[in-house]
Formats: structure tokens, sequence, C-alpha cells
């Protein structure tokens, strides 16, 4: 494992200090830490020909994040943790469908861990009290030599202030208890449950991960409304996900399953 630190000292990130808090698998990564750059998922992409091993990446601030579908996802230096991991799986990208959901499962099950009550919402965030706590942005590439090479983007709001919710122009969740820990050992454990998931993902696929993503299912029994580019598409309640990580929807004419893509998801209005 090599580390990389450019950190700001207020902060305390420090890829030695993150390093010496792995374990398992996660012991195999590369960490590096910036204190500023566009994006990390951007970063990693741009290097996929050329890595050799997973490697992670943490900005203290990130000029140019993104969300999905190309939304801008704007941090502010310190209120949030912005990291991406590049990782190399065995299958062709057309067989890592459910891929966004078993990282959310990973994420979700470690911040309940660490005293947070949070809750999944299809396909890709991760919800406190209803509203957005992270957020997940997973890109890839085939691999020259077989396989694919993803990069996750994580992005998890720690503090998040009234001018912030007022840019983004919706509230958000934060999570001031883990704006207070140790920012390294934070970021081992999340590690630490990312790396074997994506073993786990290499060697099983999403079916192990499918109970697990049910029972934190922030919308089950719930109508919801999946909407494309603002459009409604179905309108049904949400029963959960399949072996493939598509939405199982219950709707007048049937049951449907939604695939992830560009979609999204709203609880409908009474």
């Amino acid at each position: 494992m090599q580390v990389h630190t450019l950190a700001n000292q207020n902060l305390q990130l420090n890829a030695a200090e993150i390093e010496i808090r792995c374990d398992g698998p996660a012991r195999q990564v590369d960490i590096e830490v910036v204190a500023e750059t566009g994006s990390t998922n951007a970063d990693l992409m741009a290097r996929l020909p050329q890595l050799q091993c997973p490697v992670l990446r943490i900005a203290v601030h990130q000029t140019a994040g993104r969300g999905r579908a190309g939304r801008p996802w704007l941090t502010v230096p310190g209120g949030m943790l912005t990291f991406s991991l590049a990782w190399h799986l065995p299958q062709a990208p057309q067989h890592l469908l459910g891929l966004p959901l078993a990282i959310g499962v990973a994420l979700a099950e470690t911040l309940n861990t660490l005293g947070l009550s949070v809750q999944l919402k299809w396909p890709n965030d991760i919800l406190r009290d209803g509203k957005k706590l992270a957020g997940i942005l997973l890109e890839s590439t085939a691999a020259q030599n077989g396989g694919t090479w993803i990069v996750a983007g994580i992005g998890l709001n720690l503090q998040v202030s009234d001018a912030l919710e007022a840019e983004i122009g919706r509230t958000i969740a934060d999570a001031p208890w883990l704006a207070r820990m140790d920012r390294n050992a934070l970021v081992a454990s999340l590690l630490n449950a990312l790396a074997p998931t994506l073993e786990q993902f290499a060697t099983q696929g999403f079916s192990s991960f499918l109970p697990r993503w049910n029972a934190l299912h922030a919308h089950a029994g719930q109508t919801v409304n999946i909407l494309d580019h603002g459009q409604v598409l179905h309108t049904g309640v949400a029963l959960g996900v399949d072996l493939h990580g598509c939405l199982v929807l219950q709707t007048t004419q049937g049951q449907v399953n939604v695939m992830a893509g560009d979609v999204s998801l709203r609880p409908a209005t009474p």
C-alpha cells in the first residue's frame, strides 16, 4: 500500500493515519489525500489504464464534484467527506447493475454502526430522517485485460450550513456527530466495509446483498413515482429490488421492474 498526503491539517486527513486503521482487503488499497481537486472520480477515471491496484482518492474540497445524471455535487471544505475508490472487478460492465446498491448497503450498515439511523433510497442515495445524507456515483470502463475497472464516488454530508442548503435548493441531512469524529478513523471504517463488499460482489454478484438492501429500503410499501427528466414514467407501490438491482413496483397494470439508468424516485403526494 502506498500513501500520498497533501492534506489540510486542520481537517486531520492523513493517508498514513488511515492506512494504519485499515484491515483485511482494505490493506491492498493505495490511499491518496489531496487538499483540493475538481473531481476525485474524474481524477481516477483518467488514470484507470495505468492503475495496477485499487486506489482511494480523498479530497478535502472538490470544485467540480458530480452526482448522477451529470448533476453538480456542491461541497464546502470540512463540511463533507468526498472520496472515490477505483477497483477492478472480473465481471463485464453489463453485469454490474446491482453494484451501486451493494455499495449503498456497505455504507449504510457502517453508518448505522457508527450511531446514525439511515436507510437506502433506490438506487444511489442514503437517507437520514427522509433527507439525503450521502450519494454514490458509479462510473466504469472495460479493462484491457478483461473485466471492468469501476470508480465509486462517495459524498457524505457531515455538517451543512443554511447557506449551502439555500444554494442547493432543498433541505439535506447531515451528521454533526460524525463531523466531530476523527476523519481518518471514519474513512478507514468506510473503506474497511467497501473493500470486502467489492470482493464479495466479484464472486457472488448482487444476490447476497439483496436481502440486506431490502431491509434498509426507505420506501418499502410506499407509493412512489419514477421520473425521467421530470416526467412520470411509473407510479406504484415500491416492493423492493430484484436480483439485478431493479426496483420492483406494483402498479395498477401489474408488476414493473425498473432499471436505474437516469431515472429518479420521488414519494407520490397524497
